[in-house]
């Protein structure tokens, strides 16, 4: 069986920030790495969850909503995958950052209700907004 391109890079070695992780069929897989990989400090489920539910809402209702095709977790709870089309590093940056302040500014986690969600009831908006605050500093230092 062939390795996966994501288990072929060496996690020891990835920092967080904004990478690249693939571009495949006019699609960029975007590697929003909030936390160092195998360091101890992972997002816990709640605030990842959340985070997954702002992240998703906001950027759908972005400018550039018709270019965003999926936002999620990593299971290994470092981060997150944005895949899209059109869009550069220039863009994505900002739109991130508009995207995490918008965020930032809700007082409630959208999708929230038994059903919208298959697990409405595991969140943390307050943790989320944490992890949210934290990767928007790492973001200011990735221009």
């Amino acid at each position: 069986m062939d390795r996966i391109p994501s288990f072929s890079k060496n996690h020891d070695t990835l920092e967080t920030g904004l990478h690249v992780s693939m571009k495949m069929h006019g699609v960029t897989t975007w590697d929003l790495r909030f936390k160092k990989p195998n360091a101890g400090d992972y997002i816990s489920p709640k605030a990842l969850h959340t985070v997954e539910h702002l992240l998703a809402t906001t950027l759908r209702n972005s400018e550039h909503k018709n270019d965003i095709i999926y936002f999620g977790p990593m299971g290994c709870r470092t981060g997150f995958y944005l895949l899209t089309v059109n869009l550069e590093r220039e863009e994505v940056i900002p739109l991130l950052k508009e995207c995490i302040l918008f965020a930032l500014s809700l007082g409630e986690v959208p999708g929230n209700r038994r059903e919208e969600c298959g697990n409405y009831l595991e969140h943390d908006l307050g943790g989320a907004k944490k992890e949210l605050a934290d990767y928007l500093k790492i973001l200011e230092n990735a221009d």
